[in-house]
């Protein structure tokens, strides 16, 4: 096999640290797997001695089996594994952990339902609650930081603060670890043991990582202590593609490596081997206006491919119904549904598209879970007023709406199973609170107006004449989250109303879509030739020959919530990611309304069509 002149001077690298900025397409798994075969074959290193770190478990199987073709077939005791699985090895050796000692992810779940029941914290969606105060407690692990100078987002500090240490407290008396407790205990064990450190350090005497913008702080803390003193410290990776600094991924660890190794070699793998050209030269001039990079200067081994193309739609169906067409045109002209892959910023992005591929009988995948609009708590609770407003008077419907907003109605009240206005009201008169039975009258008032109208002018009712809009907004303060992402709900469940007259017609569209949305879920695996629906973050890694940019607009890509330099240039590394995975041709969309209102292109559409300017 012949390799370019880069690659060939990574593979044939020999001690010392070295830091591959291996850009996408590049060839990085090849230059990791061949230098492996170099330090045994030519360089005389034990096999044993040689340890391979990747991020994900797939990413090490598949580097592993490689190795293994490479080297004829024959299984040389090289150890590849994520962080995790290697961390977790010594804990094992040191304290005799076992796998059963590692808490499932339901288990974690039960656990801090059990903590949050105990406090009397209540919440919409106890899943997401708990999902997102699981990461959070991640990310306090693996930034260091210490638990006193964290704010939560999701709830108040000295709140955060019970929960962690219950958690932490309950994990310690069950003799449980989470992921994160692999490195924190495997950091802590290293530094209190130099004896247990030294010995590993013997161990694996060369150290390649793989994918190494996606380190964090006590990641990079561990293997700094590991691979000393030889420090044969094997670094690839590309800072353009670092995109999960959510999850407490440092890109400024790769800048700073050659601070941290003053002695380090640099080496740029500048072909990349998976895209056209003029897809190359977009994603450069893009990435050009981050500041907090590596400057690379990169070609395409490809030359002629259909290249980049910008289009503005009038709504999201508009610009569906010409993805679709692009996939029918191709499929006729030899294409496979495989050939394509639809990309986007956020998982609410698709329901139009996949409304729309189901409408066409095109089989699509999704490698994200998409939320199903229409099971969302503030959809259920849209539902249940017009439910009422339908004639429905079932008490959990009642109970579902009746403070929402706050109406200062108690849950003693109703407790019939079917509620009757008048008996309800009077229940409050009968108790001296005339203005509670007023607010009761009201009620009945608003839901026969909602009963006359259309969908789309129900939920604008429901909005801003009762004040639901105002009660999320105080549920959002109260929860610690932004009141955005609640309203952009509203604006959606609206947008998908405007078509429907009457409320049979839209129940209808919902069941259905409901119900294929499940089937499409069961036939996913056994699926051979679809269309790859996939966000920005879960297409890292992947290619394919056509990709689609859904929706790239101001406030979507770059999301609304990217405020700080940090943030926007993170976004534009996200873009930078889904404008590379594209082989042949990309396909940029913007559209100018979404969700009914009216929205710009991104910022990025000029970025990647002009050269950047020059500061005089």
């Amino acid at each position: 096999m012949s390799f370019n002149l880069s690659q060939t001077e990574a593979i044939g690298h020999g001690t010392g640290p070295m830091l591959v900025l291996a850009g996408p397409g590049s060839g990085k798994t090849l230059v990791i797997t061949e230098r492996t075969k170099n330090l045994i074959v030519n360089q005389g290193v034990d096999p044993s001695r040689i340890l391979v770190i990747t991020f994900t478990k797939a990413a090490a199987t598949e580097m592993k089996e490689r190795f293994f073709r490479l080297m004829g077939g024959k299984r040389y005791p090289v150890t590849f594994g994520t962080f995790h699985a290697v961390f977790f090895s010594i804990l094992k050796h040191a304290y005799g952990f076992r796998a059963d000692n590692i808490i499932k992810e339901e288990q974690r779940f039960a656990l801090m339902r059990e903590i949050i029941t105990r406090m009397h914290l209540e919440y919409e969606d106890e899943n997401e609650f708990i999902g997102d105060i699981l990461g959070e407690i991640g990310l306090v692990k693996n930034s260091g930081i210490p638990l006193e100078h964290y704010y939560s987002k999701n709830c108040g500090k000295e709140i955060f603060e019970q929960i962690y240490q219950s958690y932490e407290g309950q994990m310690r008396q069950k003799r449980l670890i989470d992921f994160d407790d692999m490195l924190v205990y495997c950091y802590e064990l290293f530094t209190q043991r130099k004896d247990i450190l030294a010995a590993w350090q013997k161990k694996f005497q060369y150290i390649l990582i793989d994918e190494f913008q996606d380190i964090n702080k006590i990641q990079f803390d561990i293997v700094k202590m590991l691979a000393e003193p030889e420090n044969n410290l094997f670094i690839v990776g590309d800072d353009d593609q670092s995109i999960y600094r959510f999850r407490g991924a440092k890109p400024e660890i790769m800048l700073g490596f050659e601070k941290a190794y003053p002695q380090a070699k640099r080496i740029l793998l500048d072909v990349n081997y998976r895209s056209g050209k003029e897809i190359v030269e977009t994603s450069l001039r893009l990435i050009s206006h981050n500041e907090a990079r590596f400057e690379k200067s990169i070609h395409a081994h490809r030359k002629s491919t259909q290249g980049v193309s910008y289009q503005m739609y009038e709504s999201p169906l508009e610009e569906s119904r010409a993805i679709i067409r692009t996939i029918l045109e191709g499929c006729e002209k030899g294409k496979s549904y495989n050939d394509f892959a639809v990309l986007f910023r956020t998982n609410t992005q698709p329901r139009i598209l996949m409304e729309q591929m189901m409408t066409y009988n095109i089989p699509f995948r999704t490698r994200d879970n998409i939320p199903n609009l229409y099971e969302h708590w503030i959809t259920r609770d849209i539902l249940t007023y017009i439910r009422l407003a339908m004639g429905g008077r079932e008490r959990r419907d009642i109970l579902q709406i009746m403070n929402r907003p706050k109406r200062y109605i108690t849950r003693e009240s109703v407790d019939d199973e079917v509620i009757a206005f008048d008996a309800w009201a009077e229940y409050f008169y009968e108790k001296k609170q005339p203005w509670v039975a007023e607010r009761i009258e009201q009620l009945e008032a608003d839901l026969r107006v909602i009963s006359r109208i259309s969908p789309y002018a129900a939920i604008n009712y429901i909005r801003h004449t009762i004040g639901y809009e105002e009660y999320l907004k105080e549920y959002a303060d109260y929860r610690r989250i932004s009141e955005d992402s609640l309203i952009e709900v509203l604006d959606e469940l609206q947008d998908a109303s405007r078509e429907f007259k009457i409320y049979g017609a839209w129940f209808d569209h919902m069941d259905a879509y409901t119900e294929e949305l499940k089937e499409q879920k069961r036939q996913q695996e056994m699926m051979t030739d679809c269309v790859s629906l996939a966000t920005l973050h879960s297409s890292k890694g992947l290619e394919y020959p056509i990709v689609f940019l859904l929706d790239v607009n101001e406030e979507i890509m770059p999301y609304k919530k990217a405020v700080l330099d940090a943030d926007l240039q993170e976004e534009r590394r996200m873009f930078y990611v889904g404008i590379t995975r594209a082989k042949e041709a990309l396909y940029v969309n913007s559209v100018k309304k979404y969700n009914g209102k009216e929205v710009e292109p991104s910022r990025f559409v000029e970025e990647m069509a002009e050269k950047k300017m020059e500061e005089e």
